[in-house]
């Protein structure tokens, strides 16, 4: 699946689309032509069946420079080695069908624990907002850990590799603490939902191509 024209690859377009939406969205906003809640996901919008297609949007969407170029450059590392294993129509398919489940367990687990507030500052209220690619991001990181388990990557500010079925679940818990103990705002929940998507598309995958995945670990022991 590559423009033939531009010799584009799903992933460089997906990163494009990311990074010109973030402008768009954001001067449609600014021009109060959008409003952020017709963009972003917010779980009582959801519960009401208002804005259903911020499930898409909010994919497309980041809070601002730091938080696109973060997602941007682990997307382009990620996602040039996935769409390498799984074909470029399948490599979509999984990137959006991982964002969206990672939106819907967010405001389903939201909705879950809206009468505890104890799980506000680990879950979200159901007026909290979403937007970001790292739930799909989450979901190819998943993915990995079945695919690649000895890939070494580098996370954080951190300068030694570590092998990504490791590194995974660690950024998952630093993150955690990080907006609990700073009450920083950060998609755990939708995290933790991409991240699953995609330990369940890895399970299924080292089944039914077992040789395939065996052969595949083996570059990366």
């Amino acid at each position: 699946m590559r423009d033939q024209k531009f010799g584009l690859s799903v992933n460089t377009i997906l990163i494009l689309v990311n990074v010109l939406l973030f402008f768009v969205f954001g001067l449609l906003i600014k021009f109060n032509v959008l409003t952020i809640d017709s963009i972003a996901i917010k779980p009582s919008n959801i519960i009401q069946g208002k804005y259903l297609w911020t499930f898409l949007t909010s994919m497309f969407m980041h809070a601002g420079f730091f938080h696109l170029f973060v997602n941007m450059f682990s997307l382009f590392f990620a996602g040039v080695l996935l769409q390498k294993i799984l074909g470029q129509k399948r490599y979509l398919y999984f990137y959006l069908i991982s964002g969206l489940f990672a939106g819907a367990f967010f405001v389903g687990l939201t909705f879950l624990t809206k009468d505890f507030s104890w799980a506000t500052s680990l879950v979200g209220s159901v007026d909290s907002l979403a937007v970001g690619a790292s739930g799909a991001l989450f979901g190819l990181i998943g993915l990995m850990m079945f695919l690649t388990p000895n890939l070494p990557v580098y996370i954080m500010f951190i300068p030694i590799p570590i092998k990504i079925k490791y590194a995974a679940p660690g950024m998952l818990i630093v993150l955690w603490f990080i907006s609990v103990a700073g009450n920083i705002p950060i998609g755990n929940t939708a995290h933790l939902g991409g991240l699953i998507a995609g330990l369940v598309y890895g399970l299924y995958l080292r089944s039914r191509y077992r040789n395939k995945v065996r052969a595949i670990n083996k570059v990366f022991r």
